[in-house]
C-alpha cells in the first residue's frame, strides 16, 4: 500500500496555501427615478494586475501605487467597458463618464449609465473577473430608492434585472447553501482538520459526536461573526486554524482516544467558524434575508462537511480490510495514520508559518 498514501502524500501537500483566498468584486448599483443607473464596483489590485497585466499592486505593502493606478487607468476601464454594462430593453445604455480611483489595496470604479431614452427592463450585466476565473463570485447591492437587495453574480449567473422585484427568498437562500458548500470544498485547511480528526475511528459513534461538536462550535461562532457581534481579524483567526491542524495532527502520534475527541473538535470549531465567517462577511448578508441567508450558507457548509466525512471513513475501512493481512478484525495501521498525520502536520505548519509572517 506504498503507492496510494505517498501519492495522496503528494496530492495534499500540493494543495494552495492560501486556503482562504477570495475572488471577488462587490458593487453597488443604484437605480434612480430617471432611469440612471450609478455603480460603483470594487477590485482588489492583484485581481486587477491578473486581469490587465498591470503592476499597480504592492504585495509587501499591501496596497496600490496611485501612481501605477493612474498609468493603467485606460487599460483598465477598457476591461471594464468590455464586460461591465447596462441596457434597456436589450440595448447598452450610454456611460457618459467613469472614474478609477485607488483606495487601500485595491481600486474603484464609478460610472454612471443613461437609460431614459431605453425602454424595457433595465438589465446590469458584469463578467469582472468571473470570466477569467470560474470560481470568482460578484456580491451586487441592488438599490431602488430606500429599498436595498443582494444579488450573487458567477460565471454562470451574470445579469440582474433592476427594473423588476429583487431575488426571491428561496433564490437567495439557494445560492448561499451552494456557496457554503463551495467554501468547505475549497477550504483546504478545514478539509485537512477533519481528515486528521477522524484517523483513528472506526466506530460510528465517535465521529458522530467529533462532527456534531464541531458543528455546534463553528456555527456559533460563524454566526456571532457574520452578523457582527463578536469579529476576531484574520490575522488572528488564519494562523489559528492552521495551528489548530498541527495540533490534531501530532496528537495522533500520542494518543489513539478517539471517544474523547469531541472536546478538541468542539473547541477549535469554535475557531473554525471565525474562519467561515470571514468568507460570509466578505460576500456579506442581504438586508431583506439576513438569517435565511444565514442559515442557508452555514446548512451548506454541513452539507459539504458530512459529505467529507462520509467519504473519508468508508476509504479508511476499506484500507483496513487491505492490511489486515488475514486477520478476522482488522486494524487500523498504525503505519498509516502517522504517514498521513505526519503529511498532515507539515501542510498545517507550512499554512502557520506563512499565515504568520504574511500578518
Amino acid at each position: 500500500m506504498r503507492w496510494p498514501l505517498l501519492l495522496w502524500l503528494q496530492v495534499l501537500l500540493c494543495l494552495p496555501a492560501e486556503a482562504h483566498q477570495i475572488n471577488l468584486v462587490t458593487a453597488r448599483v443604484a437605480l434612480a427615478g430617471d432611469r440612471t443607473v450609478s455603480v460603483e464596483l470594487g477590485l482588489k489590485g492583484s485581481d486587477v494586475d491578473r486581469l490587465v497585466g498591470s503592476r499597480i499592486y504592492d504585495a509587501r505593502q499591501d496596497a496600490v501605487d496611485p501612481a501605477a493606478v493612474e498609468a493603467a487607468r485606460a487599460t483598465i476601464l477598457d476591461y471594464l467597458d468590455k464586460h461591465l454594462v447596462v441596457t434597456g430593453g436589450g440595448t447598452a445604455c450610454p456611460r457618459p463618464d467613469a472614474a478609477i480611483l485607488p483606495d487601500g489595496d485595491g481600486v474603484i470604479y464609478r460610472t454612471s449609465f443613461a437609460c431614459a431614452n431605453a425602454p424595457g427592463d433595465i438589465v446590469y450585466r458584469s463578467t469582472v473577473l468571473t470570466e477569467r476565473d470560474k470560481t470568482a463570485r460578484q456580491v451586487a447591492l441592488i438599490a431602488q430608492g430606500k429599498s436595498e437587495a443582494q444579488a450573487l453574480l458567477d460565471a454562470t449567473t451574470t445579469t440582474v434585472t433592476l427594473s423588476t422585484a429583487p431575488p426571491s427568498l428561496v433564490s437567495t437562500a439557494q445560492r448561499y447553501l451552494v456557496t457554503g458548500i463551495e467554501h468547505i470544498f475549497l477550504g483546504y485547511d478545514h478539509i485537512a482538520f477533519l481528515v486528521a480528526v477522524v484517523l483513528w475511528a472506526r466506530r460510528l459513534v465517535p465521529v458522530i459526536k467529533i462532527v456534531t461538536a464541531f458543528t455546534i462550535a463553528h456555527s456559533l461562532t460563524l454566526s456571532l461573526a457574520a452578523l457582527n457581534i463578536l469579529v476576531i481579524p484574520s490575522r488572528i483567526v488564519e494562523p489559528a486554524i492552521a495551528a489548530s491542524i498541527v495540533f490534531v495532527a501530532v496528537e495522533n502520534f500520542f494518543s489513539r482516544d478517539v471517544d474523547r475527541r469531541w472536546r478538541v473538535a468542539f473547541l477549535f470549531g469554535l475557531i473554525h467558524g471565525f474562519g467561515f465567517a470571514g468568507v460570509l462577511r466578505e460576500i456579506g448578508l442581504p438586508p431583506d434575508a439576513i438569517v435565511p441567508a444565514l442559515a442557508a450558507f452555514n446548512v451548506g457548509v454541513e452539507i459539504g462537511q458530512i459529505a467529507i466525512v462520509a467519504l473519508m471513513l468508508p476509504a479508511l475501512g476499506l484500507l483496513d480490510r487491505l492490511t489486515a493481512a488475514g486477520r478476522e478484525e482488522p486494524a487500523r495501521a498504525a503505519g498509516l495514520v502517522y504517514a498521513m498525520s505526519g503529511g498532515i502536520g507539515l501542510l498545517g505548519g507550512y499554512w502557520l508559518l506563512t499565515r504568520v509572517f504574511e500578518a
